[in-house]
């Protein structure tokens, strides 16, 4: 277990068995051997990847058609599944049990509900786990019988991602597909266990970089990570395979809104990735937002924040 315990110490905003874990609120120092570090860095390049499948650009756009988001829905049901169904056998295993968050984490059971939101009662009946996804499956139950460590890298990727970057496309989908905002259809995003992101996230990384392993173990858990993004684009590919033969009309309200409406600041904190995307494209909404993404980090971000932002500026103005 980790020692939580600080001199000045403050809630992360997670309940676990009814009491609070409690984590130092102060920047802690990180060595790029850390396996946040390595993971976060080393699945850059497949991150920006899987942003730039077509299925993604256009969900991020709104542009979603509601039997593709149904079966992407179906489809990251048999994932979790799968991914917690191993979790949950080697959850006394020593790098498993210090990142086994189920009620925290765990999507399953919110997964089932909003299939059933879309599906109805019989919902169970009525879904399959597809070509595209069962390789995903199957690996995720290799290492789960056969390698648990990896089970770590497939944690990370799903469950940081859910936190980050998933809370955007929630906003996105539930403007586009006119979804309650009660949340039914939606459940996947809602951590009801967490009750602050950042505080949480935190938390996760610190344990992660607490898992007594050497450099190689590390390295073999970021292959794996951008193998599992490699798995997840497939789903996408496949999806967007789909969506070309079918012939329901794109919702119109997707295309109402720009993405300053749909996205708010905060949102760009979460996935800083997708802020620097957009600057990059020469709108200078969020050129201006990633600047403040780096605000208050390093001075040498603030320069690179700067320059991007003068960049898009200039840019827009030249096209203009």
């Amino acid at each position: 277990m980790v020692n939580d315990s600080t001199s000045d110490p403050k809630s992360n905003g997670v309940k676990k068995g009814g009491a609070r874990i409690i984590v130092d609120d102060n920047d802690e120092d990180l060595s790029p051997t850390d396996l946040s570090e390595m993971l976060a860095e080393g699945t850059k390049e497949s991150h920006d990847r899987a942003e730039n499948c077509q299925f993604v650009k256009d969900f991020l756009r709104g542009r979603i058609i509601r039997e593709l988001f149904k079966r992407g829905t179906s489809a990251l049901y048999f994932v979790y599944s799968a991914m917690e169904e191993e979790i949950e056998k080697n959850k006394d295993h020593p790098h498993i049990a210090p990142i086994y968050f189920p009620t925290e984490l765990h999507r399953r059971e919110a997964l089932a509900r909003d299939l059933e939101y879309f599906y109805g009662a019989d919902w169970e009946s009525q879904i399959s786990l597809s070509a595209g996804t069962k390789p995903y499956v199957d690996r995720i139950h290799k290492v789960g019988e056969e390698d648990p460590v990896l089970l770590v890298a497939h944690s990370f990727t799903r469950y940081m991602g859910d936190l980050s970057g998933g809370q955007i496309l929630k906003k996105v989908a539930q403007r586009a597909l006119k979804l309650p905002t009660s949340g039914e259809g939606l459940n996947f995003y809602q951590f009801e266990g967490i009750t602050s992101h950042k505080g949480f996230k935190q938390l996760y990384r610190s344990r992660l970089n607490e898992l007594e392993l050497d450099l190689e173990t590390k390295q073999r858990l970021v292959d794996e990570s951008n193998r599992a993004f490699g798995f997840n684009m497939m789903v996408f590919s496949e999806l967007e395979a789909i969506g070309n033969t079918i012939k329901e009309e794109v919702q119109e309200d997707g295309f109402g809104h720009s993405h300053a409406e749909v996205i708010q600041e905060d949102d760009f904190n979460k996935c800083p990735y997708y802020a620097a995307k957009m600057a990059a494209s020469g709108n200078p909404t969020y050129a201006l937002q990633l600047a403040k993404v780096f605000v208050g980090h390093l001075p040498c971000q603030v320069v690179l924040a700067a320059w991007v932002a003068l960049f898009a500026g200039f840019t827009t103005w030249y096209l203009l």
